[in-house]
């Protein structure tokens, strides 16, 4: 009953593939598990890329005693319990390992509760992660951790991993016989998206239907292939910038590829069509004003018809961002005056042209010399205050 992908899991570093500037024969971390004397780490990846195989590999080399939590399902009167075992573990001189998976999950907090024992080294910390650890762990537990950066596996590495399992007798599918083209391999190489947990549970899910497998068995498992996009995490913030630096690089075919990625990742369509109203604006501006009636039209047809539908007019909008000249006068003026607004604070209006609705208003100089500028000329005038008098911010 144990899934295929955990009984799969490389119990020696020579079996785990696909990260060789991570554990190849000359990287640190390889060093430091055979020479028992690991590091506090986090170790940071998308799904499937081996973090907690990594963390399982150590435990079965290192002579130091092995602890595991998940942020998912402890919380710190857990993390105190083994706190107070290694403590005494240290009395004895044994190191102690502590493996948080999803550490992400823990609260500031609970991350805090940690340091004290990092710190004086009664545990070596090892965190897994799928986010970025700059934002979701505190910057104490980084400055006394290695990060550890786990790339999404080449389909290379996935085709090799599937191959094993094929051949497996003991815990893979080698009894089984499986008849599989090397074509079907890749596709499922290829869908995985780097993921190798997400390539060998499709691998046995398609077994289960038989001892041959097509590339037309494969796709009606998967339905579609499984895109990594996390709609709060870093993939969300890398792909709208890819987005936006496309646009502004006039490349009409890379902005919409990464259109599309986020509306079939499941992004909120009105959420891409407010980025494309402020694209309109600050990089396009003054060069086409129709940009930005184009992209409050779409925000509107995004938010009348939803997706799919507003699928089409988002990537007509996107072409036509991606095609238009641009122009930043406006977005360098905003930011030239917002400076100035910071530094000197509130400025008075120069009296001549303050509103002067009374008496007394008037009687202090307010609206005094104002030339009206249909009728007169007005190109002595002063519109700034008397501190920016000849201010030039476009």
């Amino acid at each position: 009953m144990q899934p295929l992908a955990d009984r799969m899991r490389p119990e020696v570093l020579d079996h785990f593939v696909g990260q060789d500037e991570v554990v190849g024969t000359k990287s640190f971390l390889r060093k430091a598990i055979i020479e028992d004397n690991i590091p506090s780490m986090i170790l940071w990846g998308p799904p499937g890329t081996g973090k907690t195989t990594l963390a399982r590999i150590i435990a079965r080399k290192t002579n130091s005693e092995f602890k595991q939590l998940s942020a998912v399902s402890s919380g710190k009167k857990d993390l105190m319990a083994i706190i107070d075992q290694a403590k005494e573990s240290q009395r004895l001189k044994i190191k102690t390992i502590l493996f948080i998976d999803e550490i992400h999950r823990w609260s500031k907090s609970q991350q805090d509760a940690l340091l004290p024992s990092v710190e004086s080294g009664v545990l070596i910390l090892i965190g897994a992660t799928t986010e970025n650890p700059s934002f979701e762990v505190n910057s104490a537990i980084i400055s006394r951790s290695r990060v550890v950066v786990l790339n999404k596996l080449d389909e290379g590495a996935i085709n090799s991993i599937i191959q094993r399992v094929l051949v497996d007798e003991e815990k893979g599918l080698g009894k089984l016989k499986i008849k599989i083209s090397e074509k079907a391999i890749q596709l499922i190489a290829g869908l995985a998206n780097g993921d190798a947990r997400m390539a060998l549970n499709t691998l046995e899910l398609c077994s289960a239907q038989g001892k041959i497998i097509t590339e037309k068995l494969i796709k009606s498992v998967l339905q579609k292939s499984h895109l990594m996009y996390d709609k709060n995490g870093e993939e969300h913030y890398n792909i709208i910038s890819a987005l936006h630096k496309s646009m502004r690089g006039g490349d009409a075919n890379g902005s919409v590829y990464w259109l599309v990625r986020m509306l079939e990742g499941g992004e909120d369509p009105k959420y891409i069509a407010r980025r494309l109203v402020r694209f309109a604006s600050e990089d396009i501006g003054l060069a086409n004003n129709t940009a930005l009636l184009l992209a409050n039209a779409v925000f509107d047809s995004c938010h009348k018809i939803g997706m799919p539908e507003c699928g089409v007019a988002l990537t007509q909008c996107v072409i036509y961002l991606a095609k238009s000249p641009k122009d930043i006068t406006a977005y360098e003026a905003y930011e030239k005056v917002r400076k100035d607004v910071e530094e000197f604070g509130n400025l008075p209006v120069p009296l001549g042209i303050r509103n002067a609705p009374t008496k007394l208003m008037k009687d202090l100089g307010y609206g005094k010399g104002y030339k009206y500028t249909p009728k007169v000329d007005s190109s002595d005038q002063q519109y700034l205050p008397d501190k920016l008098k000849n201010k030039k911010y476009i």
